[in-house]
């Protein structure tokens, strides 16, 4: 690192951080299909125009793909709060958005409005669905759900709705086919109430495609939180506190990684949460498997050990991942290349279009 660098990660401030959006490049529904999307390729000082389905021809056999397989889970429910007066009985309706499964089994959430329920009251939220409020604190409630198990999960998945973000969510209200849009082909471990949205490009046909390529794959978790969508308050951006987020890299996942370092392949997470969660394995546990919550923080001057790339959507001004992209390609080659993607009117944010950032390796696409 030079001592130029270190100089500006020493004064970083959130306004480093900032550019112009027109409101008309915020995607509110996504590409059909999926892998039709666009694709903006940083390589090196240089800049492509291409689409979601041309990272077969600018991925290399043996590179090594790293995607979350969290599954979203329809986190957003309305429910109606009700009390005994002393003439009727009276119902507050009241908007549940669940956090995460506590070790007590209770789940955290976010309550709207907050002051209308109190602890030892029940919401209802179907017929087969209900939840008692146990306590109240940090803003947050904690429920305890009338169903475990599989039971809740069909509960659930017939009274919530997809947790949308909410730049997605002040234009328009999550529909059933959220249910899909908004959920990656691979998902298989409930847990986030956010989606990997990196990973809704890509689709059978693409990774059947990349496979033939010779792209290898491998699957870690890591359950996105509401956090992701909480903005940065703090001026000086190194005094920012990460939310956590429990992940896992299992014994395959850490071995293929591994390999493909010892072998010099390179290692391109596909998506923030991917890369958060191996660059926190590197520096827990080295290359081997971990599990745990992370509240890694990545910000320019981050030393990287794992990424060697990373295909991302374009993210929010100001916000903690603007930040991790600045870090890996640097504070002023980030801002020209998203001063591109609005130029080109790119589609941004999580239903937007995407990018294949690759800060070191000279690549040449093949002919």
């Amino acid at each position: 690192m030079t001592a130029e660098s270190v100089a500006k990660a020493s004064r970083m401030k959130l306004n480093d951080f900032d550019f112009f959006l027109p409101a008309d490049l915020i995607a509110t529904r996504p590409a059909k299909p999926r892998s039709s999307a666009r694709l903006l390729i940083a390589q090196g000082d240089s800049i492509h125009d291409a689409s979601v389905t041309d990272l077969v021809a600018w991925l290399k056999p043996g590179d090594l793909l790293v995607l979350n397989d969290t599954r979203v889970i329809p986190a957003r429910l309305n429910g109606f709060r009700y009390r005994k007066g002393d003439k009727e009985i009276t119902k507050a309706k009241i908007e549940v958005t669940l956090l995460q499964l506590e070790p007590d089994g209770t789940w955290s959430a976010l309550i709207k409005p907050l002051k209308r329920i109190n602890a030892g009251e029940t919401l209802v939220f179907s017929e087969k669905l209900s939840a008692t409020l146990m306590a109240k604190s940090r803003g947050q409630g904690f429920f305890s759900f009338n169903l475990q198990g599989d039971d809740f999960d069909v509960a659930l998945g017939e009274a919530g709705a997809m947790p949308l973000p909410p730049y997605i969510a002040a234009k328009r209200p999550a529909d059933l086919q959220d249910k899909e849009d908004y959920q990656t082909v691979w998902a298989r471990n409930n847990g986030a109430v956010a989606a990997p949205t990196a990973s809704l490009h890509f689709d059978d046909l693409l990774l059947t495609a990349l496979k033939k390529r010779g792209v290898l794959f491998t699957y870690v978790t890591l359950h996105v939180g509401a956090g992701t969508f909480l903005p940065v308050k703090v001026d000086d951006v190194k005094s920012h506190k990460m939310h956590a987020e429990w992940g896992q890299v299992n014994q395959t996942a850490a071995a293929k990684i591994a390999q493909t370092k010892a072998r010099g392949g390179r290692v391109i997470p596909v998506g923030t949460t991917s890369l958060r969660l191996i660059e926190t394995m590197a520096r827990e546990s080295g290359l081997a498997p971990w599990e745990g919550y992370t509240e890694i923080f990545i910000y320019p001057s981050f030393q990287f050990i794992v990424s060697d790339g990373l295909i991302t959507n374009f993210h929010l001004p100001k916000s903690t991942l603007m930040m991790l992209v600045s870090a890996l390609m640097g504070s002023d080659r980030i801002i020209s290349i998203y001063q591109h993607a609005v130029e080109k009117k790119y589609r941004f944010f999580s239903y937007g279009d995407a990018s294949l950032l690759l800060p070191s390796y000279k690549i040449s696409k093949p002919t």
